[in-house]
């Protein structure tokens, strides 16, 4: 699996690397989003950045929308779910910020209106997907698409995918 992920993503994993790398390095923070085991994977990614991956640094900004029941459950109540994670995006983000979208169908309604909303405050995106990835992958201005219809597959991928990211970050700023 790990073979063929990087044969077919090695390309829009760097590329994709770069950017969380810029954007952390001019301040800016992380977001990620997602349901169920891409909201597990939102929040591992997180945790990797604001704590540490394999090296003793500093703590990078970021946050998974998926990790406050209060805010979850109000949000959801009072604007329906599809605005979950949209609505976060309103009161957080800020410009040069970069959304991390992780849905391996790539249709998740509220994980493509948290890329509308962000794409309005002047973030950056990345679609976390699988081989279904329309429509977000053609919404974000990054994506990694890993090839297979298979949610275990995809979801295996996308946190190696993070680690990837991780040890990218790891390498690029030995000092922070």
């Amino acid at each position: 699996m790990v073979r063929a992920l990087l044969e077919s993503c090695l390309s829009d994993i760097e590329q994709t690397g770069k950017l969380i790398i810029k954007a952390l390095k001019k301040g800016n923070k992380i977001i990620l989003c997602g349901n169920g085991g891409s909201a597990a994977d939102a929040q591992h990614i997180a945790a990797e950045l604001v704590g540490r991956y394999e090296r003793h640094r500093g703590s990078w900004p970021a946050i998974s929308l998926t990790t406050d029941t209060s805010a979850l459950t109000a949000i959801s109540n009072d604007y329906g779910f599809e605005e979950v994670f949209a609505r976060q995006v309103l009161g957080l983000a800020q410009t040069g910020d970069v959304l991390i979208a992780i849905s391996t169908s790539g249709k998740s309604p509220n994980v493509i209106k948290a890329v509308e909303q962000a794409k309005s405050r002047g973030c950056k995106t990345i679609a976390l997907t699988g081989a279904g990835a329309e429509p977000l992958r053609s919404l974000c201005d990054q994506a990694v698409v890993v090839s297979s219809i298979r949610t275990s597959r995809i979801q295996e991928a996308h946190i190696t995918i993070g680690h990837l990211w991780c040890e990218m970050l790891d390498n690029a700023d030995p000092a922070h």
